[in-house]
């Protein structure tokens, strides 16, 4: 298998300019998304700053940054700087704010604008059709489904994301991301589930060219890791 032979779409995921970069100079994503948790572990001190440079040097990608605020009248006002940065800009706004309080109402405002959204931190099916219910149809929209945090908690996300695919493909415009890939089987679960995106960090996109090795030679390369590793630290159990 070749990982061109997917349809899913492999977007980035960091906030190290550095590593976008290197990437999108590979030509094997088609996009790039950050997160406020992501800003904080490269050390971003200034974060339009920092947009606007990944936006002079990524202008034909999709580019999705979030709001930091809590409020959704603070998330409207910093939705429409975000969306002003550039025509590829998608503003990632959570389904929720930390006090549980929906934001659907300020994602229909600003679907109806016209605004590209990527609707982040999703969970379950019945905040799926929540959020596409509120976009206007044939505005580009991103539905953020958190598969490997759902993985997490020990439950099978494969079925919600089934049915999430079903819903978002009932909305012209509208594409469902895999979020919080783990590994690289991810992106072979995300093309079967039926996502358009999948979000993978710089870590993971480094073992792309595992995908179709022959077990049998992964297993020898394996073991000469072992050994190496080994005879470097000089230990002996004689």
């Amino acid at each position: 298998m070749n990982i061109k032979d997917l349809k899913v779409k492999i977007f980035a995921d960091g906030a190290d300019l550095k590593g976008m970069l290197e990437e999108y100079n590979k030509g094997i994503v088609s996009g790039f998304t950050t997160n406020p948790s992501l800003m904080k572990k490269a050390g971003i001190k200034d974060y339009k700053a920092f947009a606007k440079e990944v936006l002079g040097k990524i202008t034909d990608m999709p580019v999705s940054f979030e709001v930091f605020s809590d409020d959704l009248e603070t998330m409207e006002k910093e939705a429409r700087i975000i969306g002003s940065l550039g025509d590829n800009v998608y503003i990632k706004i959570p389904v929720t704010n930390t006090k549980g309080e929906s934001t659907v109402p300020l994602i229909e405002k600003l679907s109806q604008e016209g605004y590209h959204l990527n609707v982040t931190a999703i969970f379950t099916v019945e905040q799926v059709q929540a959020v596409v219910d509120a976009f206007k149809p044939g505005v580009k929209n991103i539905v953020s489904v958190f598969a490997g945090r759902i993985a997490d908690t020990g439950a099978n996300p494969i079925e919600i994301m089934k049915k999430s695919s079903e819903i978002c493909k009932k909305v012209e415009g509208v594409e469902l991301l895999w979020a919080s890939c783990r590994e690289v089987y991810n992106i072979i679960e995300a093309d079967e589930c039926g996502c358009e995106i999948i979000t993978v960090t710089n870590d993971v996109l480094g073992r792309l060219d595992n995908i179709g090795k022959d077990l049998g030679e992964y297993s020898l390369e394996t073991v000469r890791g072992f050994f190496k590793d080994a005879s470097s630290l000089g230990f002996s159990v004689l």
